[in-house]
């Protein structure tokens, strides 16, 4: 990959408060990693409290804001509301909140049950939209923000062999636009991000068999691995002022895959 000062700057998204959930690993910690470089104030929510530390170790020399971690649970709201008072107490209104977390275990529709759906419900979808709901107060009272929800092409394609993780997936994309028309009168935009197959440490660990790559490259259009940093920043394009006049937007990074 190419180094970091090869890729561009948005003067924008300097000192602004930016919140990320799932933020230790993966595209999340890329996220967090890439808002740090440019100058923003950036607080992460995550259950893996070892990751978070060693991110925040690794990115602070680096960066002109170390990131600020908060151990959060965030399928308990009462808690995922408390650490967004904890972050706004601390940073300020946030400026930017990415909706990042999510778990993509695989399970067989024949298995599941009723309570499985709803915990997958719950770690996939639901705090997405209580975080909107959390932070939309301030957001609006500062005029406005950038709210990104991490969809996957997973819906579209579709995958199989996750069937609660893939309608997650295609509801984000519907929360997506009306929460676009909901907050837009107050000058906050709301778009999504639907990455395709990314070689995370966790994908390469769990799932990324020879089998598995060979599907990939037979589907994407680019014949690589795509990296989390790449899409990250996608993320920063629609958290800048860049990115202004764009919202209820769906953007896929899949290197071609649909």
């Amino acid at each position: 990959m190419k180094e970091k000062d090869q890729f561009a700057s948005y003067p924008s998204l300097r000192e602004h408060v930016v919140l990320v959930t799932g933020g230790a690993t993966g595209i999340g910690a890329a996220i967090v990693e890439e808002f740090a470089f440019q100058g923003s104030r950036v607080a992460f929510l995550d259950i893996d409290a070892n990751a978070s530390s060693q991110l925040v170790a690794e990115i602070s020399p680096r960066c002109t804001h170390a990131p600020l971690f908060l151990a959060c649970d965030l399928t308990d709201i009462a808690a995922l509301r408390s650490a967004i008072a904890q972050v706004e107490a601390t940073l300020g209104a946030v400026n930017v909140l990415v909706n990042n977390a999510a778990s993509d275990d695989r399970h067989s529709y024949a298995d599941v049950t009723p309570e499985y759906w709803d915990a997958r419900m719950a770690i996939n979808l639901r705090h997405q939209f209580f975080a909107i709901q959390a932070i939309a107060p301030r957001m609006i009272a500062a005029g406005g923000g950038s709210i990104i929800n991490m969809s996957s092409i997973g819906w579209i394609i579709p995958s199989t062999g996750m069937p609660a993780y893939v309608a997650c997936k295609a509801a984000i994309v519907g929360l997506t636009r009306t929460m676009a028309h909901e907050l837009g009168k107050s000058n906050i935009r709301v778009n999504s991000v639907l990455p395709g197959a990314i070689l995370t440490e966790r994908q390469r660990r769990l799932w990324w068999t020879p089998q598995y790559e060979a599907e990939i490259m037979a589907n994407q259009a680019l014949k690589r691995s795509l990296a989390p940093e790449e899409v990250a920043r996608l993320v920063l394009f629609l958290a800048a002022d860049d990115s202004a006049g764009i919202t209820n937007q769906s953007y896929v990074i899949d290197g071609g895959w649909v």
